[in-house]
C-alpha cells in the first residue's frame, strides 16, 4: 500500500524526505560544519575548495556559487543546515522569503506589513 503524503504536489514544495536527505547528505554535512567560525572563515578563505573537501555535486555547487537557498533545497539542503550558510552570506529571514515568493526583499518586507494589517 503506496501512502501518500497530504502536502505531496503542492508546486513549488520541495519534500525533505528520506531520498532528499540522501541527495543533501554532503550539502548539509558541510553546512553543519558552519558551527565553528574556524569553518566559516576557512569556507570563506577558498569557497571551492571548502565545498570539494565535502563532496559537493555540480548541481550543489551550483546553487552555492548563485546563493540560491531553492536550488539548494532541490538540491537537497535542509532549512535548518542552510540558515548557516546564509549567514554566511549575511541573508537574513526576509531574503530567503523574497527569493522563495520571487520577490525583492522590499517587495517581500511590504507584503509582510501589510498582512500584518
Amino acid at each position: 500500500m503506496k501512502v501518500t503524503q497530504p502536502w505531496h504536489g503542492i508546486p513549488g514544495t520541495t519534500l525533505f524526505d528520506g531520498a532528499q536527505a540522501r541527495k543533501g547528505y554532503a550539502l548539509n554535512r558541510m553546512c553543519y560544519s558552519f558551527n565553528s567560525a574556524e569553518n566559516r572563515a576557512e569556507f570563506l578563505r577558498d569557497e571551492d575548495g571548502y565545498c570539494a573537501r565535502f563532496g559537493l555535486n555540480p548541481e550543489q555547487r551550483e546553487a552555492v556559487r548563485e546563493r540560491n537557498v531553492l536550488k539548494l533545497i532541490a538540491a537537497g539542503g535542509n532549512v535548518y543546515y542552510l540558515a548557516k550558510l546564509a549567514g554566511i552570506f549575511h541573508l537574513d529571514v526576509q531574503d530567503l522569503g523574497a527569493q522563495q515568493t520571487g520577490m525583492t526583499k522590499d517587495a517581500f518586507k511590504a507584503k509582510l506589513v501589510e498582512q500584518g494589517r
